[in-house]
Order: C-alpha cells, then sequence, then structure tokens
C-alpha cells in the first residue's frame, strides 16, 4: 500500500541549534582562564549570586570582551536568523542582558530553573573526556550525568516533555526564555564541564504574541 505522508511537528517551543566560531570559542576560553588566574577578576566577574547552580564558578563576560571576541555578533547573528525562519519576521533589536560561563565538575549539578529577558541559550566551551557512568550496570538504560535536558509540558502521547542534549564541544543551543532546563551531576572525574549562557531581549512586537 502506497501511502502519502508528512510528520508535522508543530506544537512546543523552537530549539535553534548552531556551531559557535571556533576562533570566538578560544577567545572566551582564554578570557575565563584569564579571570579564574586572577583573584581580584574572579571577584569583580562573579555571577553565581545571581543563578541557582550548585557549581564551583560562574563568570560574567564583561562587555570588551564580548563585543571584541565577536560573541554579540554570533549571538545576534543566529537569534536573528531563528526567530525569521520560526516567524517570517526580521528582529529590529537584539538587546544582550547578560552573558555567563558557567564552571561545574563531578557532583555539581544545576536545577530545573528557567531564565529571563525573551531569549536564551546553552553551549560548550569545554568538557571531560568523559562523564562516567552507572554505578550498577543497567541495560538499555542511557546515562545523563553532564547532559544538559530541555524540559516543556508533561508526557503525553507522542508528545515528549523533554529534550536531553549530550554535549559536544562548540555545539550552542538557542531557546526561548521560558524553556526550563536542567544540567544532571557526573562522576569519576576531575575534569572541568564549562558552558556558556545568555539572555536577551528583542522586539516586543514580535516576541509579545498576546498583542498586549
Amino acid at each position: 500500500m502506497d501511502i502519502k505522508y508528512k510528520l508535522i511537528k508543530n506544537f512546543g517551543p523552537s530549539i535553534f541549534a548552531a556551531k559557535i566560531p571556533n576562533d570566538v570559542m578560544v577567545k572566551l576560553n582564554h578570557y575565563v582562564d584569564q579571570t579564574i588566574e586572577s583573584q581580584k577578576k574572579s571577584k569583580e566577574q562573579n555571577y553565581g549570586e545571581n543563578l541557582v547552580g550548585d557549581v564551583t564558578q560562574e563568570i560574567k563576560i564583561d562587555k570588551n570582551t564580548i563585543q571584541d571576541s565577536g560573541w554579540l555578533n554570533f549571538l545576534g547573528t543566529c537569534t536573528k536568523k531563528w526567530i525569521e525562519l520560526e516567524t517570517n519576521k526580521k528582529i529590529t533589536k537584539f538587546n544582550l542582558k547578560q552573558t555567563w560561563v558557567v564552571r561545574q565538575f563531578k557532583n555539581e549539578y544545576n536545577p530545573v530553573h528557567w531564565h529571563s529577558g525573551h531569549i536564551s541559550g546553552a553551549g560548550f566551551l569545554k568538557l571531560p573526556k568523559s562523564f562516567g557512568n552507572f554505578t550498577q550496570k543497567k541495560q538499555n538504560k542511557n546515562y545523563c550525568g553532564g547532559h544538559l535536558e530541555l524540559i516543556h509540558g508533561s508526557r503525553m502521547f507522542l508528545s515528549s516533555s523533554k529534550f536531553e542534549i549530550i554535549p559536544q564541544v562548540g555545539d550552542f543551543y538557542f531557546f526561548p526564555n521560558y524553556l526550563m532546563h536542567t544540567v544532571y551531576p557526573f562522576k569519576d572525574t576531575d575534569e572541568e564541564r564549562r558552558s556558556i549562557s545568555f539572555n536577551a531581549t528583542i522586539d516586543d512586537s514580535i516576541y509579545n504574541v498576546y498583542g498586549n
């Protein structure tokens, strides 16, 4: 029987995945490494009190680095393309509110949370060679230590409530600010999991679908 079909997937928030350019990533990692080495700079750029994660260090990126590294251009360019693909509209505003790096080590985690602004995202600058494995052998079960998980709604027939992301260096994911997400703890390594996130606003006329 020859049946014509197409898969329609038009419910739930959109996610836009992109690769951070290597030169941008090098500059961001250099900035973080320099900040770690300076006690004064680490204190000045500490962003931990504003965030919910139980992690070693959270570093706010300064304005000069945001601009000079190409990070602002990357975020703005990707957001513009994503919104145009989704809405067929072109944004005229991209206001970066905050961007920061999370330095996470074994047994640390980020609980389920969401962000402010309109647009958010998370990606990976540096990763351990391994996140470990289950304490006990589990058949047909995926170990999620160190993974990023995006969550929306509840699990129903033909509708998963979560999207699990296995980190890869350079991968970055854009999503609406309200999309809940979490990072699971990992083990069996002393290496760093270094991620980067941001919050931004765009044109209210595009974000505000209610028209109020």
